[in-house]
């Protein structure tokens, strides 16, 4: 029992010292002899606090360091004031909008008078530096509301003053270093010198508060780690992220665009990113029809009073809406009610379920622009969407089956480490608790079916049902949303879908929603980041580039062309008179996985000369035998991640 005045403090360790209250977690360490190490911030009692924070209340003490993620998001947000603190020291005048930590990084939103270039970002790590050699103690200060709105507006800082007055507290906290003062709940590092590497990493613009309506700002990107070491090996890794960026070879390998006069997020797929998309939708037809789906293809716009039914209205989901002749009408967001009424069309009876419908199925949602990147997040965008309509005691078959279906695909087109989700109900929902635990429960049952480890996601499920949620690891390690299956009691009653039962009575059949791949779009940019680009044979659009040495050998190489198009394989000749070296240059830059040279020799022989992204250089093969191997290596589906 702590004296009066004091507070007892205890440790991982199980030891325990008395303090007087006003002490920190620090002063609390150097009285027990026990050292803070690398730590970043402290834990007492189970709230997050800094190192220097004076302490009235005692309880366990627990140090994290840079290994734990809210000691990260408290290293990085320090980062991101002292880039404020570095950018008002060099344009006074500059009003400091939001400066969070993000994932690997952290970026602050800035109203500047003039348009700050990547050649200013040196001049502020720069600034930073003297900031960070100051070792200027970081000092968390509680103020009343009223109080901070008086102090940013005396400041000049308008985005500060806007933030709080749309706050209820009526106390809030502000952090001191030197002369900057910053609005912010915290936790912080100690002091700036603690601050032991970061480095600042593009410009791009940000709307006031995400609204598209307000003013755009400047925000400053950049990352911090706790040792230079691993500073270095974050910055390997984003040039290679850069270099896999499926935006630029989008563009570089002709495969799509994203055109500002066509609408952001409306993706234009080229002959080339046709090709390969064809090529991934044949596959889902094959593979489906095998597994005893039925393709379907629904309108792209239905009566508002679908969307009223379904209950997306009510959720106000991002729908595009419109009019025409006085009704109301949405562009589908999802695929879902057009695959009801097809059930509905006619009665059904326990010996049809389960009923399986597929459909590639193009989609708009309002994304808002501030998210939309390249294919990942995009506003039109095609699902392999299919729904199984079936009996509750169906249903853990069906979802059995649908995990193995997910999983044989994803190996199939490379990729073999997973990560995967139980989405359990999210706080606003439709239907009833009761519905939402047993749909869960079958889920789980599912997943412990087939021994697969999972984790749970409280409240990550869609308004409708809880879903599992596969996350796929591509060539760099970077998860990826990949295969979803949901579970829905909902939908089927909302529209009063019924089968006739042995007992010749009307029951409500369970719906489960389920993507293979997802969105083709986002999958589309996976791929092209995962293999930079250079897509195994059986995916990329063109397998071969024919090359003709001299006019002279044109004749020939179109021989050529002809017994492979002839054999299913997709080729193209180089008829530019250009030297074979550029020819070959331009296969390799746009990734094409096999280049066939033929000149004199090859003519003479009835032969070619094959060279392959993969190192492959061999001469005089046998056009018959060149064409038994690429079959061999198609029918295997090989992958090299690049």
């Amino acid at each position: 029992m702590a004296e009066s005045g004091s507070i007892e403090i205890t440790f991982d360790d199980g030891g325990i010292v008395e303090v007087p209250a006003g002490k920190t977690p620090l002063e609390a360490l150097e009285q027990a002899g026990k050292s803070a190490g690398g730590a970043v911030i402290a834990e007492v009692a189970g709230e997050s606090v800094e190192l220097n924070r004076p302490l009235q209340v005692g309880g366990s003490l627990r140090l994290l360091d840079f290994s734990e993620p809210r000691a990260r998001e408290a290293y990085r947000h320090t980062a991101s004031h002292v880039m404020a603190q570095a950018v008002k020291r060099l344009f006074p005048k500059a009003r400091l909008a939001i400066g969070p930590s993000i994932e690997d990084g952290f970026y602050y939103d800035i109203s500047l008078e003039r348009s700050l270039t990547p050649e200013d970002l040196p001049l502020i790590e720069e600034e930073m530096d003297r900031i960070i050699e100051a070792d200027l103690p970081v000092v968390r200060r509680e103020l009343p509301r009223a109080d901070a709105i008086a102090l940013f507006r005396e400041r000049g800082e308008s985005y500060k003053v806007e933030l709080l007055e749309a706050i209820e507290e009526d106390g809030v906290t502000v952090y001191e270093q030197g002369e900057f003062t910053d609005l912010c709940r915290g936790p912080h590092l100690a002091s700036t010198g603690r601050l032991k590497a970061f480095k600042l990493l593009s410009i791009a613009g940000a709307y006031w508060r995400g609204d598209e309506k307000r003013e755009m700002l400047q925000r400053i990107y950049g990352t911090a780690f706790d040792s230079a070491e691993d500073l270095d090996k974050h910055l390997e890794m984003r040039q290679e992220t850069e270099r896999r960026d499926h935006r630029r070879l989008g563009a570089e390998l002709e495969l799509f665009s994203i055109r500002e006069e066509v609408g952001p997020g409306l993706v234009i797929y080229h002959p080339r990113g046709a090709v390969l998309r064809t090529v991934i939708e044949d596959f889902l037809k094959r593979e489906h029809a095998r597994r005893g789906y039925d393709l379907v293809i629904s309108p792209h716009i239905m009566k508002s009073d679908v969307w009223r039914t379904s209950g997306h209205m009510q959720m106000e989901y991002p729908m595009y809406f419109f009019e025409i002749e006085g009704q109301a009408y949405g562009i589908k967001p999802m695929n879902c009610p057009a695959h009801i009424y097809i059930y509905k069309s006619k009665t059904r009876g326990h010996n049809e379920l389960p009923i399986r419908f597929f459909e590639l199925g193009t989609v708009y949602r309002h994304e808002r622009s501030g998210v939309l990147h390249g294919l990942l997040r995009v506003r039109g965008f095609t699902q392999d969407d299919a729904h199984i309509f079936c009996t509750m005691e169906q249903a853990e078959k069906e979802i059995n089956d649908a995990l193995t279906f997910a999983f044989e695909a994803q190996r199939a087109f490379g990729f073999t480490e997973f990560k995967i989700a139980l989405s359990t109900r999210p706080e606003h929902f439709v239907g009833t608790e009761d519905d939402m635990e047993r749909a869960t429960a079958t889920l789980k049952k599912a997943l412990e079916d087939q021994g697969l480890e999972y984790f749970v996601d409280e409240g990550e499920g869609v308004f409708y049902g809880p879903k599992i949620d596969v996350k796929l690891t591509d060539a760099l390690g970077r998860l990826w949303q990949g295969p979803t299956i949901q579970f829905d009691f909902n939908l089927p009653r909302r529209f009063e879908m019924t089968y006739v039962g042995e007992d010749n009575r009307e029951h409500s059949p369970v719906m489960i929603h389920r993507t293979v791949l997802g969105s083709i779009e986002r999958y589309i940019g996976l791929l092209i980041e995962h293999y930079a680009g250079a897509f195994p044979l059986w995916l990329a659009p063109v397998q071969v580039e024919i090359l003709p040495i001299a006019d002279r050998h044109v004749e020939y190489a179109e021989e050529v062309a002809e017994r492979l198009s002839g054999n299913g394989l997709r080729v193209e000749v180089n008829r530019e008179r250009e030297t074979t070296g550029n020819k070959i240059r331009k296969a390799w830059r746009m990734k094409v996985p096999y280049m066939v040279i033929v000149g004199d020799q090859e003519v003479e022989g009835g032969n070619v000369s094959v060279r392959s992204l993969s190192g492959r250089d061999e001469r005089g093969v046998e056009t018959e035998q060149f064409i038994a191997e690429l079959a061999d290596e198609i029918a295997s589906r090989s992958s090299t991640e690049a």
